[in-house]
C-alpha cells in the first residue's frame, strides 16, 4: 500500500500561478503533486492558464491561487466594496481600537476644481475636530465609572477602557474618514473585484481597482490581465441608479422579518433524518409532519441540544431562510457587513434617515456639539447630492442611519445573533441582533430556543446606551 502523504506546496517556493497549476494537473496526471510541480516553470504555467483558464473557461483552477493585498488610506466608502466579495477574507482597522487624525479622510476625485470642494474638507474637518474634542470628556466619564485594577498599568488600563469611550466617538467619523485592510482571496475572487471594482460608478473605487490589477499581476499575470471593467454592471448600476423611484415610504419598523419559510423547522428536521436514512425526501417531510409535538422536541433536542458554545451546527439547518428590512447605524453596519454568508443589499449612505446619539455622549455633556456636527454633515450632504448621490456618501457620518435588506438561514443565524450579542459585541449591533434573535424566535422557536443568547434584551441595550436611535 503506498504511505500516505500531506505536504505544503509553499508560495516561498512555487509561484501562485505554479502552484494553480500543480493542483489542476493532478486531475489527469498519476504523478505526485511535488512531480508535477518540479516539471513546472512560470512560463510552462502561463501557457496552462492562457489555454485551460482563458480559452476553455476552467475558472475554478484559478481559485488555488492565492494572494495577500494590502490595502492602506482608502476611504470606508470604498472599504464596503473591497469587503463586498463573500469568498475571502478581510482584515480591516478598527474604529473601537483605534483613534483618527485630523487629516485622515479622503477627498473624492469628483470633486477636483468643484465649487463644492472646499466646503467639504471644511465639513469633515469639523466632523474630524469633533470626534477629537469629544475624546477627553467621554474618556472622562468612564474612568470615574471603570476604576482601576490593582496592579494595573497604565497602558493595561487604557487598552481596557479604550474601546468604551472610542465606540461612542466613533459615531462622528464620516464615510471619508481613512482605513486600512488587509484582503486575502483567491485569483478568481481577485479578478471578480477587480471587475466590480473597475465598473464602479466612483473614481476612489476605480482608481484602486486599476492599483489592485497592477499589483496582482505581478504575481498571477494571467490569471488578472483580462480583468477590466464590465459593460454590463456600468449600464445596469447607471440606469437603476440615475432613476428617480418615487414609492411612498410607509414602513416605519426599523426591523421587520418580511419573510420566512413557514415550514422551516419541519424542513430542517426532515432533513436531518434524510441525510442518515434511506428515505426519500418527501417522505421524511411526512414522517415529520406526522410527529406528535413531543416527537418532534425531541427530535430538535438530538439535533441541537449537544450544542456548545462555539460549535457550529449541522448544516441542516440551511433548509430555512429568513428576509429581514433594517435599519441600523451605519457603525453597526460596518459589524453586520461582515457577515458575508448572508444574501445583503444594502441602500446608499444617506442623512435621510435620522442619527442615533449615544448617551455617553449626551451624558458626558457634549450633545450640543454632537447634534451640530450632525447637522452640519446632513447640509452638506443635501449639496453634494444634488451634485452627485454616490459622492454624497462620504461625507455621512457613522451615526447615520442606513437601511439594507439581508437573507439568511438558521445556521447563519445561529453564528449572527450569538456573536453579534455577546458582552464584547459593540452595543449597535447587539440591538440589531437581540431584535433579529427575538423575530426568529416567534416563528421557529422550537430550534432557535438552542441558541445561546446573553440575558440582555434589544430594548435594554437601547434603554442603556443610547439618548436618540
Amino acid at each position: 500500500m503506498p504511505e500516505r502523504e500531506i505536504y505544503l506546496l509553499s508560495p516561498r517556493a512555487l509561484s501562485p500561478e505554479t502552484i494553480a497549476v500543480a493542483f489542476a494537473k493532478t486531475s489527469r496526471s498519476p504523478e505526485s503533486f511535488r512531480e508535477i510541480a518540479a516539471e513546472l516553470s512560470d512560463e510552462k504555467s502561463a501557457q496552462f492558464h492562457e489555454k485551460w483558464v482563458v480559452g476553455y473557461g476552467h475558472a475554478s483552477v484559478a481559485e488555488h491561487a492565492v494572494l495577500h493585498l494590502a490595502f492602506e488610506n482608502v476611504s470606508r466608502v470604498a472599504i464596503e466594496t473591497i469587503e463586498g466579495n463573500r469568498l475571502a477574507s478581510y482584515t480591516e482597522k478598527s474604529t473601537r481600537y483605534q483613534k483618527w487624525g485630523p487629516d485622515d479622510f479622503t477627498i473624492p476625485p469628483e470633486l477636483d476644481r468643484h465649487p463644492l470642494r472646499d466646503e467639504f474638507i471644511q465639513t469633515v474637518r469639523l466632523l474630524f475636530s469633533t470626534y477629537a474634542e469629544s475624546l477627553d470628556p467621554t474618556k472622562n466619564l468612564i474612568v470615574e465609572r471603570t476604576p482601576r485594577r490593582d496592579n494595573e498599568s497604565d497602558e493595561a488600563y487604557d487598552r481596557r477602557i479604550r474601546s468604551q469611550y472610542v465606540d461612542r466617538c466613533r459615531f462622528i467619523l464620516p464615510a471619508a474618514a481613512n482605513a486600512n485592510v488587509g484582503m486575502t482571496a483567491n485569483a478568481r475572487v481577485i479578478e471578480m473585484t477587480i471587475r466590480k471594482m473597475l465598473s464602479h460608478p466612483l473614481e476612489e473605487v476605480r482608481q484602486i481597482g486599476a492599483k489592485m490589477k497592477e499589483v496582482s499581476k505581478a504575481e498571477t499575470p494571467t490569471l488578472v490581465k483580462y480583468a477590466d471593467a464590465n459593460e454590463y454592471l456600468v449600464e445596469t448600476v447607471k440606469e437603476l441608479g440615475n432613476r428617480e423611484w418615487r414609492i411612498e415610504n410607509s414602513s416605519s419598523d426599523w426591523c421587520s422579518l418580511i419573510d420566512h419559510d413557514k415550514d422551516g423547522e419541519t424542513n430542517i428536521l426532515a432533513a436531518a433524518i434524510y441525510r442518515f436514512g434511506e428515505m426519500g425526501y418527501a417522505d421524511a417531510l411526512a414522517h415529520v409532519r406526522s410527529m406528535k409535538a413531543d416527537e418532534r422536541e425531541k427530535l430538535a433536542e438530538i439535533l441541537l441540544g449537544k450544542l456548545g458554545k462555539f460549535d457550529i451546527p449541522l448544516r441542516e439547518l440551511e433548509y430555512a431562510t429568513y428576509t429581514f428590512d433594517l435599519v441600523m447605524d451605519q457603525g453597526a453596519y460596518a459589524e453586520f457587513k461582515r457577515h458575508r454568508m448572508m444574501t445583503q443589499t444594502p441602500q446608499r449612505l444617506t442623512t435621510r434617515l435620522g442619527y442615533t446619539t449615544p448617551l455617553l455622549i449626551t451624558e458626558a455633556g457634549f450633545g450640543s456639539k454632537y447634534e451640530a456636527a450632525m447637522g452640519a454633515a446632513h447640509a452638506m450632504y443635501e449639496k453634494l447630492h444634488a451634485f452627485n448621490p454616490d459622492v454624497a456618501q462620504y461625507i455621512v457620518p457613522n451615526g447615520f442611519n442606513r437601511r439594507v435588506l439581508a437573507q439568511f438561514n438558521l445556521r447563519e443565524a445561529f453564528a449572527f445573533c450569538q456573536l453579534r450579542t455577546a458582552a464584547n459585541a459593540h452595543f449597535s449591533i447587539r440591538r440589531v441582533a437581540q431584535k433579529m434573535y427575538e423575530d426568529i424566535s416567534c416563528v421557529h422557536p422550537l430550534l432557535s430556543k438552542y441558541m445561546k443568547l446573553r440575558e440582555e434584551t434589544w430594548q435594554s441595550v437601547e434603554e442603556n446606551y443610547f439618548s436618540k436611535v
